[in-house]
């Protein structure tokens, strides 16, 4: 029914835009922006009058008119219920952007006002027909177009999609007054392996951008910036210098995160202190990456360009500490991690990605397992840490005490890709019941073995009432 109540509604505003002599204004509009009808036609453009024309309730009459009930009207987005009884049109004065599910069905309307009302641009409410998130105005129209580049151009606004349309560029998608989402780009995976986001760069777009920068990474899709000359949109640079600056513009299109590292490095400069804010802006989008690999090419990369170390990286930048070392530290460096075997490098690496799993480890014998002295040193840090607070990264990479456990902490952090949540819980909860396991049998083998040098002793010594007791323990603890 609600598709039905849309696809009406689709028909009437349009019929009203080409056909009512009340719609000049907005066939006019859309004549000095340079929409021809054939393009009219084809996006199935509408217009909802302005109440001083054709009522307060022109769309919602029409519809219940063809027996459709006003509540599901209402839960199309296309009626709005009074305080005191009856109904008023949503969409007034405003031309109408039909939007399309992947299957062609109109879902809901995109409107910009013709007056001087307010807000601007409107979208139909989220329906159970239509999810803002997961949908992309112009992708039903333009997936073929997308599947034969391999691209795809995401730009603001429905207008400047239909503009870069009618001149030519049809492998273009808009969200619908959203910021990309993970959904909308696991959509565009399934047309085409790069998208290219074109926008203005203003502080809006910049944040915009890094918030959808992990999203790439994690579907692996090549995310690229073209960004329009200064005082433009896609509209004035069409008009100005043609659709060909267009191409050209995403023809020399930059990759996404190099643009987010170069607009905070001018944001904040490389001092000191505009390290720790670039550093702070990108740590998320870093921990949210795709995989092991490229999380460590992105932290290589940045550290790099920003001239330290990638251990310092999520550490943050800090003062140089004063020129004293540790006494340990004055001989030839440690060698941390190898020194550990396998069971025991499992333990620690574990305690430093899960440390309020620590206090139940340390219980079960955990300390105890752990001889090598960096080791030793690393669950004092973290027992110390974690009395005094939360042990964030930061926190922990800081109060490390060698340069070898900070960068070995560090790559471990950065190839986890941990970040919280309920699945990340649930895997330190099995982990952790896994390593308990362990410690226990450890602790078993190692109580054998004192019991059996125990009993050795007595032999040695003949103190047999001794020996009889150590002997009937090793039977108990067979049986347990």
């Amino acid at each position: 029914m609600l598709y039905r109540v849309n696809e009406q509604a689709a028909a009437l505003y349009q019929r009203y835009l080409l056909e009512s002599p009340k719609a000049e204004e907005a066939r006019a509009y859309l004549e000095r922006r340079g929409v021809p009808a054939a393009a009219i036609k084809d996006f199935r453009l509408g217009y909802a009058p302005d109440p001083g024309a054709a009522g307060w309730s022109f769309a919602t009459s029409h519809l219940q008119g063809l027996r459709l009930p006003v509540t599901v009207v209402e839960k199309a987005g296309l009626a709005v219920k009074k305080e005191h009884g009856g109904y008023y049109d949503r969409f007034r004065d405003r031309l109408l952007f039909p939007i399309q599910d992947l299957t062609g069905q109109v879902v809901a309307f995109g409107g910009r006002i013709l007056g001087d009302g307010q807000p601007k641009y409107m979208n139909s409410p989220e329906s159970p027909v239509f999810n803002k998130g997961r949908l992309l105005f112009g992708l039903y129209r333009h997936r073929e177009a997308i599947r034969r580049r391999r691209q795809a151009i995401v730009v603001e606004g429905n207008f400047d999609l239909l503009l870069l349309a009618v001149h030519g560029i049809d492998n273009v998608v808009a969200p619908l007054g959203t910021a990309l989402t993970r959904d909308h780009i696991r959509l565009l995976r399934g047309y085409c392996d790069e998208v290219v986001l074109l926008f203005d760069g203003d502080s809006a777009g910049l944040k915009a951008a890094m918030r959808s920068v992990p999203f790439f990474l994690a579907e692996q899709v090549d995310a690229r910036v073209a960004l329009l000359p200064e005082g433009h949109d896609p509209d004035s640079l069409i008009r100005d210098k043609g659709a060909a600056e267009i191409e050209k513009l995403v023809a020399g299109s930059g990759p996404l995160a190099e643009f987010v590292f170069d607009t905070l490095a001018r944001r904040y400069g490389l001092t000191l202190a505009g390290k720790n804010h670039i550093i702070n802006e990108l740590r998320e989008i870093v921990q949210a990456g795709g995989d092991s690999a490229q999380r460590s090419l992105m932290v290589a990369h940045f550290s790099d360009k920003l001239g330290i170390a990638p251990a310092q990286f999520l550490a943050g930048v800090h003062e140089a500490r004063p020129p004293e070392r540790r006494e340990e530290e004055a001989g030839p460096q440690r060698p941390f991690p190898e020194s550990l075997s396998r069971k025991q490098r499992q333990l620690v690496d574990f305690m430093l990605l899960y440390p309020e799993f620590l206090e139940e480890l340390l219980a079960a014998g955990g300390a105890e397992v752990v001889r090598e002295t960096a080791g030793m040193e690393i669950i004092s840090c973290l027992q110390e840490l974690t009395a005094t607070g939360p042990v964030t990264p930061d926190r922990l990479l800081s109060a490390l005490p060698g340069e070898s456990e900070r960068r070995y902490t560090a790559e471990l952090l950065i190839n986890s890709g941990g970040s919280g949540g309920e699945e990340f819980e649930q895997e330190g909860r099995r982990l952790c019941d896994e390593l308990l396991a362990w410690l226990h049998m450890a602790r078993r083998r190692q109580d054998g073995a004192d019991l059996m040098r125990q009993i050795n002793e007595a032999q040695e010594d003949g103190d047999q009432d001794v020996l009889m007791r150590l002997l009937e323990r090793k039977m108990a603890m067979g049986q347990t």
